[in-house]
């Protein structure tokens, strides 16, 4: 097992890892972008800001050096939003050794081109650098996993050993870690689902009742795995934790950051409104551009997407998105 982790991005998530991976008495060096999270952890080892409660072990050190966090790490994790993704792992890649394993564990496209993250990685650490590569998503709370509850999560690479070794890794006795070689597959999953996710609180913040959720989730996950074969997935991935258990987490559970923003747009708030003034990310508002986009290319029919795209990107009136959804030209469930 690796002894010597880097995890870049004190967000919820980053937290989380670094927190259980400390449990596990490993040296664990967690990055931290912002001055008043530093502070937060430095003084106090918790992170109030994202992760309230929970507080980090004493062998989690944290810096605002990225050359000092990633410097001689035998795995470095990416656990910055997808916007961040390529600055923040550009500026990093001339100190991460060329033997180091790679972990991404954010969930998004790249906004400006729709890429993936694996495509962006590769991009700043070469081709060469997909045998070091893993991925890592399923439904998890970042908030949860921090306070032991029982949770799951698949772990995809291009490499079945570096699968297996951060299988290991992350494993404990509240998180129980699945390999799979399809990264793509669990790479999409987790974008999509922040989309879905937002229209599934659109629909319970307008009081549209849970046969119009269900019908959410379902025709979502069909979309969402329309896309996800056309990239090259295999089906039977989105019906595992990184498709359809990721979907269901972010869709109806309350600590869901895109299903709020819905929720919010439902009730009649503007995305303005909804985002200052925040400090979380919700991915699902940036990736309801980049996915419709992606699926426009790639001429993969997405209609929940599309009306996400401009509900959120042109102020189109949540109700009309509906009504278009529900008017669409009648079909078979499977077409």
């Amino acid at each position: 097992m690796a002894k010597l982790i880097s995890i870049i991005g004190a967000g919820g998530w980053g937290t989380a890892l670094a927190t259980i991976l400390g449990q596990k008495g490993l040296a664990v060096s967690l990055w931290c972008h912002g001055a008043q999270t530093y502070r937060e952890l430095a003084e106090t080892k918790q992170n109030r800001s994202y992760l309230t409660g929970i507080t980090i072990p004493d062998n989690v050190n944290v810096t605002r050096s990225l050359d000092e966090a990633v410097t001689d790490k035998e795995v470095v994790c990416c656990a910055v939003p997808s916007h961040a993704v390529r600055q923040v792992m550009s500026e990093a890649s001339s100190h991460v050794n060329s033997k180091s394993i790679i972990i991404c564990g954010t969930k998004g496209l790249e906004e400006e081109t729709s890429k993936t993250m694996g495509e962006v990685l590769l991009e700043i650490f070469g081709s060469g650098a997909a045998q070091r590569l893993a991925f890592i998503s399923g439904p998890t709370f970042a908030v949860e996993v921090a306070q032991g509850l029982p949770a799951a999560l698949t772990v995809a690479a291009y490499s079945e050993k570096i699968a297996a070794e951060i299988q290991t890794l992350l494993s404990t006795a509240s998180l129980r870690a699945y390999t799979s070689k399809d990264v793509i597959g669990v790479q999409m999953g987790g974008v999509i689902k922040n989309v879905i996710a937002i229209a599934a609180g659109i629909s319970d913040g307008l009081g549209l009742g849970h046969n119009a959720r269900a019908a959410l989730i379902t025709r979502g996950l069909a979309e969402m795995t329309r896309l996800a074969i056309r990239m090259g997935a295999e089906p039977l991935t989105l019906a595992g934790l990184p498709g359809v258990g990721d979907l269901l987490l972010t869709c109806t559970g309350a600590l869901s950051r895109n299903r709020q923003v819905g929720l919010q747009i439902g009730a009649g708030k503007s995305l303005k409104e909804i985002t200052q003034g925040s400090r979380m990310v919700a991915e699902g508002i940036r990736n309801a551009r980049s996915v419709y986009f992606l699926a426009q290319k790639l001429g993969v029919e997405m209609p929940i997407v599309e009306q996400m795209y401009r509900i959120i990107h042109e102020g189109k009136k949540p109700s009309e998105g509906v009504r278009d959804l529900m008017q669409r030209s009648l079909k078979a469930e499977q077409a």
